[in-house]
């Protein structure tokens, strides 16, 4: 796999189950990943629930696709989502796939892509079903794509007292440090973080109102922190040790 930064991503929205809001946090997210080469949005672009979105895809290219619904009840825009993907997927020509919505029906579709060997980024809201959240790499929840300045994300911040309550942040953490600790119990940041998003692919700081993972697990007071030099002592990372361990 190509390095993050230079990945060739293709990104299909799911305009009957996203905001227009949550765009240009959107876009700024994938960019972290790789060049949106494909930028496409489905729906029944005759109704008047997604009027809301013409001025959104004007502004940042995406393509519009027209899908009408033939019968009351039934989704053909993630019919029509899904047989795209397929298509791009065939190609051969990208690197990873972000899939916008928050309907399990894309389950499959993201656990066939990853099947392929390529990578699949996950958007939704905070109430999409967990099998299509775990069928994805990454899974990010757009609600903290709609903080426009570093002082929003401390809007919701969970305090030390919450996070410590918080069992299954808890064991995460822990469990991650565990399994990145070298023999004297310590972990290097980067490596907790790796694992982490093996083992949880909806985790994310901002969830808990932090920009940095860093700064998450400093906050929750269970782990020790030390700062080293690293490489040529022109850098420096970030060691965690849980404060049970001495």
């Amino acid at each position: 796999m190509s390095d993050l930064k230079t990945e060739k991503l293709a990104v299909l929205i799911d305009a009957e189950n996203a905001q227009p809001a949550i765009v240009e946090g959107l876009l700024t997210e994938i960019a972290k990943y790789g060049t949106s080469n494909v930028k496409r949005i489905y729906g029944d672009w005759t109704l008047p629930d997604l009027k809301g979105w013409k001025e959104v895809l004007l502004r940042y290219s995406i393509q519009p696709i027209q899908q009408f619904r033939y019968t009351t009840g039934k989704n053909a825009t993630d019919s029509a989502m899904i047989i795209d993907a397929m298509d791009l997927l065939y190609t051969k020509n990208f690197d990873g796939f972000c899939v916008v919505s928050s309907d399990s029906d894309f389950t499959k579709l993201a656990s066939r892509i990853r099947e392929a060997g390529l990578i699949v980024y996950g958007f939704g809201e905070k109430k999409t079903p967990e099998p299509f959240v775990s069928a994805c790499d990454k899974f990010i929840f757009t609600e903290v794509l709609r903080s426009k300045d570093e002082d929003a994300l401390g809007i919701n911040r969970k305090t030390t007292s919450e996070l410590k309550q918080d069992t299954k942040l808890v064991n995460v953490l822990r469990m991650a440090v565990e399994n990145s600790s070298d023999d004297s119990g310590w972990a290097h940041l980067a490596s907790v973080g790796s694992h982490i998003a093996k083992q949880a692919p909806e985790f994310d700081p901002r969830n808990y109102g932090y920009k940095k993972l860093g700064e998450l697990i400093t906050a929750t007071k269970l782990f020790q922190i030390e700062e080293r030099e690293v490489g040529d002592g022109h850098s420096k990372a970030l060691y965690l040790k849980d404060i049970r361990k001495k």
